[in-house]
């Protein structure tokens, strides 16, 4: 029989994987949003710096407050450190594009 707090600890895990996942995409889809602002310099309005400028804050805010579980594995622990340097790089792309 499987111990109770085996089963929680697996919901957590599950769920963290699934929440860092999320980061994961939404990090991409914020990627090629700034890639296409490069393609299109002359477009980049302040309405879109203002936008772009809040969602990577929400974003290094969502990944920097993390608390990882002490149950984490080491390659969940990686990926949170490559989500955290990615959001920061991100971040210089957008301020090239901004500027």
């Amino acid at each position: 029989m499987k111990q109770p707090q085996s089963d929680i600890h697996d919901s957590i895990a599950t769920r963290w994987n699934d929440y860092l996942q999320g980061l994961h995409d939404a990090l991409d889809q914020l990627e090629k949003d700034i890639e296409e602002a490069k393609e299109m310099k002359a477009e980049c309005t302040a309405e879109w710096c203002t936008a772009t400028e809040h969602v990577i804050d929400d974003l290094a805010n969502a990944l920097f407050s993390i608390h990882e579980p002490k149950f984490a594995s080491e390659e969940d622990s990686k990926k949170l450190k490559t989500l955290r340097k990615r959001v920061h790089d991100l971040y210089a792309e957008y301020k090239n594009v901004a500027t």
